[in-house]
């Protein structure tokens, strides 16, 4: 039975029970690990030419019928497929970006957060809450992205997960930005720490004027994307680190997911090496969700509790952003919002250098 409150006119009214609200968000983890295993056994693509019943399901994915069955009616409760009275089950358009070839894919996103180097961090969140840093280290005895460089296998499906979610975002932001206002139209585009260059493929691919050269680390740069027979000649791929040096001569400078990704001084110190390598026309676009203010959900305000645990980045607010870059020495000319994964900060280098 639920709670009662008095009203203003002095009548007793029976007031919402939300303890089972409480309870799905309770067990919330539960749901995740059935999106995991949906996607691992590709039941999206099983599903892509029309219903079918969990038998059928099992048969192909060689999996047990009767716990498929459990699985996929606890996703329907979510909207992640659908049971229809007859025992088969549909396709949603919730769960189709599980499918592989969906054109907008989220599936080896998906199966990525189920890894060990998500899923154990995200139980100890509390630690992080208590200690104020990440609790990756504790786990896996070095930091996040060290650890990814040792173990080349885990690292690939990463860049691959990474891909996933942003190609969407990479063909959004390069509609619209006027990237053909870059040196007239013939300009020279820089994707610092652009993983396997999807952002960098999508602004070459619409401006076809431009040129431009993929800045990653080694492991990451050489599994580039950037093999369009449309794209011949106009691109370079060059292995480095964005603490080390930039290159130079960039019309436009990217950022797309990156500063997220580090704690402020070592978003200033990224920042002030792309400074360093922009000349006076030079413009950097900073790629990252912005958090609203209000209780609202967000995009932002999911990954950022994610990176507590993983990383010892963190969400920012437009005001964040901009303080960081002030610290840098750039000053901010524009901000376009995109979608609610991103808003693109345009920025250009002010007449002071870096103040650290």
């Amino acid at each position: 039975m639920g709670a009662v409150r008095v009203e203003a006119s002095g009548e007793v009214a029976a007031e919402e029970d939300l303890s089972g609200e409480l309870f799905e968000l309770a067990v919330g983890y539960v749901y995740s690990a059935a999106l995991q295993a949906a996607a691992r056994f590709r039941i999206a693509d099983l599903l892509a030419g029309g219903p079918r019943t969990c038998g059928e399901l099992a048969e192909s994915a060689g999996v047990d019928g009767a716990s498929l069955q459990r699985v996929l009616r606890y996703l329907a409760t979510k909207g992640v497929f659908r049971e229809d009275g007859a025992g088969r089950f549909h396709l949603t358009p919730l769960a189709d970006p599980l499918r592989c070839d969906a054109p907008r894919s989220l599936r080896d996103f998906v199966l990525m957060r189920g890894e060990d180097i998500f899923w154990r961090p995200a139980g100890r969140l509390h630690e992080a809450v208590r200690t104020g840093g990440t609790v990756f280290e504790d786990l896996f005895g070095v930091p996040f992205y060290d650890y990814l460089a040792a173990d080349p296998a885990l690292a690939a499906r990463f860049n691959a997960s990474m891909a996933a979610f942003s190609d969407t975002l990479s063909d959004d932001v390069a509609r619209a930005y006027d990237f053909s206002a870059a040196g007239g139209g013939t300009g020279h585009v820089v994707d610092v720490g652009g993983g396997r260059g999807g952002l960098l493929r999508a602004v070459l691919r619409r401006h076809p004027g431009l040129t431009g050269v993929l800045f990653e680390l080694p492991s990451v740069v050489a599994d580039h994307v950037l093999d369009d027979p449309g794209l011949a000649g106009r691109w370079r791929a060059v292995a480095g680190s964005f603490f080390d040096a930039v290159p130079a001569g960039g019309d436009v400078y990217l950022l797309k997911h990156v500063l997220a990704s580090w704690p402020d001084e070592e978003a200033v110190r990224i920042l002030a090496e792309c400074r360093r390598a922009m000349a006076g026309h030079a413009r950097l676009l900073v790629v990252n969700a912005l958090i609203p203010q209000g209780n609202a959900p967000h995009p932002g305000k999911s990954i950022d509790a994610m990176m507590m645990t993983v990383l010892n980045g963190k969400g920012r607010t437009r005001d964040e952003y901009e303080a960081l870059l002030d610290r840098a020495g750039l000053t901010v000319t524009r901000v376009l919002p995109v979608s609610p994964h991103a808003a693109v900060i345009e920025a250009a280098r002010a007449e002071r250098a870096a103040v650290g």
